[in-house]
């Protein structure tokens, strides 16, 4: 059952991407067709620079492959391309924090003398988060063991609580 939860995700993301690219190749490169150009053009000069694209998760990433003509500013065209950048990048970076939470749970599940199914587990951007409740300080040490041990984990951050 967890394979076809974890192939449904995969494919899931898979469609998600592709809509994604299909979108961008649907629109046209003319500004007015493009509401979120239009939003990010806060300045209205037709062109959305890097100042305008600080604080966008990602997109401030895509920008510099999406310039083509490297003048630091982004046409609608140019913009629609950032934007497919930006949708891959959201989309691997989802996948890859899946990838790195099943490790961490197969992790925690062998690790002796700790009842992993009374903790959670996010991760975000390789950032892991362990919550709920353990019975000892021993286990904490384990379940941050655990979490260390496995690759791609940029951080661990702990919010057990000893009950």
């Amino acid at each position: 059952m967890k394979f076809n939860r974890a192939v449904s995700r995969t494919a899931a993301v898979a469609l998600a991407v592709s809509a994604a690219f299909s979108a961008a190749s649907v629109m046209a490169a003319d500004p007015q067709d493009n509401p979120r150009f239009m939003k990010m053009d806060t300045n209205k000069d037709g062109f959305v620079s890097r100042d305008e694209v600080k604080g966008h998760r990602w997109l401030d990433q895509a920008f510099d492959q999406a310039d083509e003509n490297r003048d630091g500013r982004l046409d609608a065209a140019e913009f629609i391309k950032a934007d497919a950048i930006q949708d891959r990048i959201a989309a691997g970076n989802y996948v890859s924090d899946t990838v790195i939470k099943t490790k961490l749970k197969a992790a925690l599940l062998n690790k002796k003398g700790l009842r992993s199914k009374d903790l959670d587990v996010e991760v975000v951007g390789g950032e892991v988060l362990l919550s709920g409740f353990i019975r000892s300080e021993d286990q904490r040490t384990r379940a941050l063991e655990a979490a260390n041990s496995v690759k791609g984990v940029a951080g661990v951050r702990d919010a057990m609580v000893v009950k």
